[in-house]
């Protein structure tokens, strides 16, 4: 085992204690999304070979290769891939082709899109909606007002399951503010359950995950704790 193996499996065993404890504090279970993102094939092999068999891309193309890549060279790896990313309309199909999940759906356009180009023999592709709990301008999302009409023209349909909600809340430096669209999701999510009975609450990351499970998220995103520290290659000059 490599250097870089090591310090995968041992993030991610650290990971997983802080989710248990959590959880067991809650009660429920709580899955893990290990996202990838920016880092290579081989580090989410590591990830696998160290247990992890839930992952998650943000970008369309790089997750699409890791799928190929896995599917090719580790075909006995069952892995499930959530896209968790915004998605454009010109991705839908390549993502609709290879992923399990779609955790950021926000318009009946890219849903319709996503269940026509699922394949004949895939199962349904379970799909989250993504809110934008916090208002905040820049971040995609449906507006908690928006969410029940949309949610019912998702879920009519064919080639789609709809697992539930999904949010990224604005960072926040105070606990009390940081809690607050976590405990508004939770409500909203509750509000909705049983019509569309839904059984997935997606929020928290790396820096949020324990306070996103006691306020009642059922999978978390982390992907700095467990890969570290991300490195974006510079932007081209205007």
């Amino acid at each position: 085992m490599t250097q870089r193996e090591e310090m995968i499996a041992k993030s991610l065993r650290a990971v997983r204690a802080r989710i248990r404890e959590a959880a067991d504090k809650k009660g429920g279970a709580v899955e893990l999304v290990a996202v990838s993102k920016t880092f290579p094939a081989e580090d989410v092999l590591a990830a696998a070979k160290a247990g992890q068999t839930v992952f998650g891309e943000n970008y369309a193309q790089e997750g699409c290769a890791k799928v190929d890549w896995f599917r090719e060279n580790h075909p006995e790896m069952k892995l499930v891939w959530h896209f968790i990313g915004p998605l454009q309309a010109n991705k839908t199909r390549q993502v609709a082709e290879r992923f399990d999940w779609v955790d950021s759906v926000d318009r009946l356009r890219i849903a319709k899109r996503l269940s026509e180009q699922r394949p004949e023999g895939l199962p349904p592709l379970n799909v989250l909606i993504e809110v934008n709990i916090s208002g905040e301008e820049s971040k995609s999302g449906v507006t908690p007002e928006e969410l029940p009409a949309l949610a019912r023209e998702i879920a009519a349909l064919p080639n789609l399951r709809v697992r539930g909600l999904m949010a990224i809340p604005e960072p926040e430096n105070n606990e009390e503010a940081r809690r607050r669209p976590l405990k508004a999701m939770r409500a909203l999510f509750d509000a909705h359950r049983s019509e569309f009975g839904w059984d997935t609450l997606s929020m928290g990351m790396s820096a949020d995950m324990v306070e996103a499970i006691e306020e009642g998220s059922t999978t978390v995103r982390v992907g700095s704790a467990i890969f570290g520290a991300r490195h974006y290659p510079p932007k081209a000059p205007a």
